[in-house]
């Protein structure tokens, strides 16, 4: 499934690339001219119906596993129309052959597949078809609201959302049971549970953190927090902000009491930690019970998902992982690579095939389908865990922005935050010396940041 390939390539960001990435969206860019202007937010959605039945080739490039089913059933639809389906890499690979086609002027595809952590910097950089003047706006009740704020913002709309990562508490049964520990509700009882777990046996953690971006900051907006703004160049980062201080003061009594696994995520280790229980729980997004199922398979019957602990009992969440597709303003026919979008992602045979891979859905009409609702998978023990993770998505606050740098401001991660995660210190030392860079940074880039 998409989802496993995603959050791979997430942890494994590389700092040179993340760098000429984020150079190459700089301001620099923007005043460059170097991305064409063929596309824009002109036109209606009467356009897009006439260019399916005019016809044409338009190029997508996608590393999902459900693409290539998707592009066949919409060729099927429309017969007219031929789709060049690329896998040109996922994450940073994707991301980096992309700028080097905006900054040539040529060799952009019409439709990209973006996570939502990095669509705001091919927005800034002026790179992207604001779809607005397409009827996009008319979808927006098809699409729960965290999702939908990663691709509509500054009052124009990038992409339509594909998937969604609202975070849900995974955690084995079978070691809950063992240990006595009831399931937490809070993040008092969770520390509290690990304390429990690791002295009960040393071998065994609550989870496993050696310092993920992505984790951090979705943590950081589940406590409350808002660390970046960004209203065109002017960019603020508060890595001191009280949701910042609250996940790290709290994540801190795992951090420097040893209490999380050191296992890198995604390792063999970490999927084996997984199967033998020495892993109990896994904060993350609703796309990880297609992991667990293909990667993990020796525990099934052991899992259950439960709603992220909060701080108070008041029931909250946020996003981790996931993304939609973005058309190019390089598009030589932009109404056609937008309507063949908006079938992409809104299209109920095309969401079929979606889910059918094992995705998690942004679009309101499957998180509400009682069939959806009332899956009860074998692997989790005939729970209906889509109840749990839909709920989950109906919590999540609004407002969240990331940088118009955000690809490398995590990947400077592991060298500021992650240094607490080795040392076992402050977190809140590690945040102020990834805000310190990522201030720097910014501003010689040609941005205003504070």
């Amino acid at each position: 499934m998409s989802s496993i390939i995603k959050r791979k390539a997430l942890r494994r960001v590389a700092v040179v690339a993340a760098s000429a990435l984020a150079v190459g969206l700089s301001l620099t860019a923007c005043a460059s001219g170097s991305t064409s202007t063929s596309g824009g937010s002109a036109g209606s959605a009467a356009d897009l119906d006439a260019a399916l039945k005019t016809g044409g080739t338009i190029t997508y490039w996608s590393w999902t596993p459900s693409g290539e089913a998707q592009v066949a059933a919409f060729e099927k639809a429309y017969p007219n129309v031929t789709v060049n389906l690329v896998n040109a890499g996922t994450n940073k690979d994707e991301y980096t052959k992309l700028q080097n086609a905006i900054t040539a002027g040529s060799g952009a595809p019409d439709v990209a597949q973006v996570e939502y952590y990095a669509i705001p910097q091919f927005a800034l950089s002026d790179s992207l078809v604001d779809l607005t003047g397409y009827g996009f706006g008319d979808l927006q009740s098809q699409y729960s609201a965290g999702p939908w704020s990663s691709v509509a913002f500054g009052g124009k709309i990038y992409g339509l959302p594909q998937d969604s990562g609202p975070m849900a508490m995974f955690y084995n049964k079978k070691v809950f049971d063992q240990y006595g520990l009831t399931v937490p509700t809070t993040y008092d009882e969770y520390i509290a549970a690990a304390e429990k777990l690791h002295a009960a046996d040393p071998t065994k953690y609550i989870t496993s953190d050696t310092g993920d971006a992505g984790f951090a900051t979705s943590m950081i907006w589940q406590a409350g927090g808002n660390p970046f703004t960004a209203s065109g160049t002017d960019v603020s980062v508060n890595l001191q902000d009280t949701g910042s201080k609250k996940w790290a003061d709290s994540w801190n009594k795992l951090v420097e009491n040893k209490l999380l696994s050191t296992t890198p995520g995604w390792s063999d280790e970490w999927y084996k930690g997984l199967g033998d229980g020495s892993i109990a729980t896994l904060l993350t997004g609703a796309w990880m019970p297609g992991v667990l199922e293909s990667s993990v398979a020796a525990a099934s019957g052991d899992w259950r998902v439960a709603p992220m602990p909060t701080y108070d009992g008041t029931p909250v969440t946020a996003e981790n992982g996931g993304g939609g597709q973005v058309v190019l303003k390089q598009s030589k026919n932009p109404a056609l690579a937008a309507a063949f979008l908006r079938w992409l992602n809104s299209d109920p045979e095309s969401i079929k095939v979606f889910l059918a891979s094992g995705g998690f859905p942004s679009t309101t009409a499957e998180l509400s389908s009682p069939d959806f609702l009332a899956q009860a998978p074998d692997y989790f023990g005939g729970q209906k865990i889509n109840e749990v993770l839909v709920d989950a998505s109906k919590n999540v606050p609004t407002g969240w922005q990331y940088l118009p740098y955000q690809v490398y401001a995590n990947s400077i991660f592991g060298d500021t935050v992650g240094q607490a995660y080795e040392n076992n210190s402050d977190l809140n030392v590690g945040l102020q010396t990834w805000q310190k860079q990522l201030v720097d940074y910014g501003n010689q880039q040609g941005f205003t940041v504070k």
